[in-house]
């Protein structure tokens, strides 16, 4: 049986002997290695995903390795560069970090001391490579507009987004469950813009808006007399989507006579209009959500167990609002772009900010976008204050379940929630919602004792997101102790 391969070498080092001892010795370790004697030999061998390790010397003619992995990162810019020289000095080691090197090993060295820094090079290539692919499909998840996006990089949204994107390019049927006010129709959303489907229409049906004859007209249209007042034919809501995707809100409200037709519909794609005779196939996709517990519907009698389990290919259960308080931010950022009142974007005062963290919010997203839409109006000189928002939310008791659990919200009630600790002078001006993203994240750092991989697991964001925002808020060095100050 073959032996699987560590990973893939380029080895460019102008001295021969050195180049084909090093390749050997490498490949003897389970290596993929070849070797290069100078840097146009190896920039010709250079193509994206050819490599995942670059270990170049540094003294070269013609070209020196430095100037080679700058080049060679223009070409890949996932490959990890490591350095060989034989001239340690911090200047040189500061020069290859600046380019982009992994890591830079002395010369003369012994082989059990270079492979711990080939196996660290080649986790960091592994983990450059996720990031690319979780960019590739991020960018690939589409919307209609920024109006209807999924918002949020808590984990649990995190997971709902994979899923919908596993889900969507195939045909499968799809429940979507959470209560209400969460977002479901955006799931629905995003699962046909996403899908092969996505040139044809999206129709939506809500069961609980109709009556039971005028759902099954709606949903299978009916023919000239099929009824009183039907004086023409008229297609349904399936016909209409043919080709696209169906989504049926509040399954559960449906009668069990309408449940067995679509059933139907379902198992073979046949159906029939109101008043009709003649067969008729359909060629749709299925999304249905609920708020309700179809289990329980079942043992009540009112659901079809049958219907259940074909909805229940793939389920999407999206969380509630107080399962993930650590998006609040983020949705508030969103709602006061999406939806914003004049010419101007409201701000949100740190103060408000933690009133919003702290309460269950029973409605959801759905109510914050409408609270937040209110504020709006109330609010003087475009910042939404504490005495903006609705009296229950401000009436609301301290408790520190309300601003959620674990990591992330013990970190965002730290920042945000008034009855905890809150950084001096916090509520002696409104602060504008980029000085709260900023805050929130200072909070965040100060409680795990500045360890970004811990901070960036607390956030629910990935450590390049949280290096990011650091740098965009100088929480490192003499600026963000005299901002910490300040603050």
């Amino acid at each position: 049986m073959a032996k699987l391969s560590l990973g893939r070498i380029l080895v460019v080092d102008d001295e021969v002997q050195l180049t084909n001892a090093l390749c050997e010795t490498l490949a003897e370790q389970g290596y993929d290695v070849v070797g290069a004697t100078s840097t146009q030999g190896a920039l010709k061998a250079l193509e994206p995903g050819n490599f995942d390790v670059l270990l170049s010397d540094l003294m070269m003619s013609g070209t020196d390795g430095i100037q080679l992995l700058r080049e060679a990162l223009a070409v890949d810019p996932q490959l990890v560069g490591i350095i060989m020289t034989g001239q340690g000095t911090v200047q040189t080691a500061v020069e290859a970090m600046k380019v982009g090197a992994f890591d830079y090993v002395l010369k003369p060295f012994k082989l059990q001391a270079m492979l711990p820094v080939l196996a660290r090079a080649m986790q960091v290539r592994r983990l450059r490579m996720e990031n690319v692919r979780l960019r590739e499909w991020a960018e690939r998840l589409s919307f209609e507009s920024p109006r209807y996006t999924l918002v949020g990089s808590s984990p649990a949204m995190r997971r709902v987004v994979q899923l919908i994107e596993k889900v969507a390019p195939n045909d499968a049927t799809v429940l979507v469950r959470g209560p209400s006010g969460t977002g479901k129709e955006l799931v629905a959303r995003a699962i046909h813009r996403n899908s092969p489907r996505r040139g044809r229409p999206l129709v939506t049906v809500n069961c609980a808006a109709l009556q039971e004859s005028l759902l099954e007209s709606e949903l299978f249209g009916h023919e000239k007399g099929a009824f009183t007042g039907a004086v023409q034919a008229k297609r349904g809501l399936i016909e209409v989507a043919e080709g696209g995707t169906l989504f049926i809100d509040e399954v559960a409200e449906m009668s069990p006579a309408l449940q067995a037709k679509l059933l139907r519909v379902l198992e073979d794609g046949h159906y029939r209009r109101v008043g009709g005779t003649q067969e008729a196939h359909a060629d749709v996709r299925v999304v249905a959500a609920t708020n309700k517990l179809l289990e329980d519907e079942q043992k009540a009698g009112r659901f079809r167990q049958d219907l259940f389990y074909r909805l229940n290919v793939v389920t999407v259960a999206l969380p509630a609002l107080r399962e993930r308080p650590e998006d609040i931010p983020e949705l508030v950022e969103h709602f006061l772009t999406t939806r914003q009142l004049g010419a101007v974007r409201s701000g949100v005062t740190l103060e408000a900010m933690g009133v919003l963290a702290r309460y269950d919010w029973p409605g959801n997203v759905r109510e914050l976008a409408n609270v937040l839409e209110r504020a709006q109006i109330l609010a003087e000189n475009h910042r939404i204050a504490v005495d903006d928002l609705p009296e229950n939310l401000v009436a609301m008791p301290p408790a520190a379940e309300s601003c959620g659990s674990g990591s992330a919200g013990k970190a965002f009630r730290d920042c945000y929630c008034p009855d905890n600790p809150a950084p001096e002078n916090s509520g002696a001006a409104p602060l504008p919602l980029d000085e709260a993203e900023r805050l929130h994240v200072l909070g965040v750092l100060r409680q795990v004792n500045s360890n970004k991989v811990q901070a960036a697991k607390a956030l629910g964001i990935s450590r390049q997101t949280l290096y990011r925002l650091i740098a965009k808020h100088q929480l490192e060095g003499p600026a963000a102790n005299e901002k910490a100050e300040d603050s």
